[in-house]
C-alpha cells in the first residue's frame, strides 16, 4: 500500500476495462487521479478521483486540460480502438481513426504533460500497447497490430530521448484481457460463447487476462520501485505471444 502515495496521475481512458481498473489500483496506493474518457458508463465516487469529459484526439483540448491542474507525476495512456479486418478489409478512414486514437492521443498526453515532468526531473509514463503489435500478429486486427506496434515504438522513443532527465516511459502489451469492450465484440459477433471461446483458445493458460492484473503492472512501473526500467515493453499475456 500506499505505493504512489503523493503522486498526481493522468489515466486516460480511464471509464471502463484496463484504464479504470488501473485508476482504481492507483487510489488504492495513495495517488491522486484525473480520470479522462468521454464513453462513462459508471462514474467513479471517489475523493481523490477528478473525472473528465475528453476527447483525447483533440490536442489544443488535451493540453488545456493538462495545463491548468497540477504537475503530473504519473501519465498512463490507455485510450484505445480496436478496428477488425485485414488490410484488404481496412479502409483508409479506418486506418487514420485507428492511428489518432491509439497513437496520437498518446503523442498529445505526452507532449502536454513532459515540460512539467522534466521541468522537476522526475515522471513517469505508462502506455498500453498490446502483444497484438510487433510482438506478435493474429488474424484480422491489421489496424489494430499496426497503431500498436507504433505505441511501442513512441514509448521506446519517448524512453531514448529523456533517459537523463528523470523521465522514463514503458509500455505494458497485454493479451486478451476481459473488458467491457471485449464483451461487446462478443455480442456482436452474433454468437458471444463462440466468439469467447475463440478467444480463449489461443491463451496457453486456457482463461482471459483481467484488467487488475494490468493494473497491478501499471502500478510497479508508476511507483519509485521501478526507477531503473525505461523503454520496457512488459507483456502480460498469459503466454499468448510464446
Amino acid at each position: 500500500m500506499n505505493r504512489l502515495q503523493g503522486k498526481y496521475a493522468f489515466v486516460s481512458g480511464a471509464a471502463q476495462g484496463i484504464g479504470r481498473s488501473i485508476t482504481e489500483a492507483f487510489i488504492k496506493e495513495g495517488a491522486r487521479v484525473i480520470a479522462a474518457d468521454l464513453q462513462w458508463r459508471n462514474r467513479f465516487s471517489i475523493d481523490t478521483i477528478e473525472e473528465i469529459d475528453l476527447d483525447l484526439t483533440d490536442e489544443a483540448a488535451v493540453g488545456r486540460v493538462i495545463s491548468d491542474r497540477p504537475l503530473i507525476d504519473v501519465l498512463v495512456n490507455c485510450v484505445g480502438w480496436v478496428a477488425s479486418g485485414s488490410l484488404l478489409d481496412c479502409t483508409t478512414n479506418e486506418l487514420t481513426r485507428s492511428f489518432d486514437i491509439n497513437v496520437l492521443s498518446m503523442a498529445h498526453t505526452m507532449r502536454a504533460a513532459l515540460p512539467g515532468m522534466l521541468a522537476r526531473e522526475r515522471g513517469s509514463i505508462v502506455n498500453i500497447a498490446s502483444v497484438v503489435s510487433s510482438t506478435k500478429g493474429v488474424p484480422d486486427r491489421f489496424a489494430y497490430a499496426t497503431t500498436k506496434a507504433a505505441v511501442i515504438g513512441l514509448t521506446k522513443s519517448v524512453a531514448r530521448d529523456f533517459i537523463g532527465k528523470g523521465v522514463r516511459c514503458n509500455s505494458i502489451s497485454p493479451g486478451s484481457t476481459f473488458t467491457p469492450s471485449l464483451e461487446d465484440r462478443f455480442a456482436a459477433s452474433g454468437d458471444a460463447a463462440a466468439a469467447r471461446a475463440a478467444f480463449i483458445a489461443r491463451q496457453p493458460m486456457g482463461r482471459l487476462g483481467d484488467p487488475a492484473e494490468i493494473a497491478q503492472v501499471a502500478v510497479m512501473l508508476a511507483s519509485d520501485e521501478a526507477r531503473f526500467i525505461t523503454g520496457a515493453d512488459v507483456i502480460v499475456d498469459g503466454g499468448m505471444s510464446l
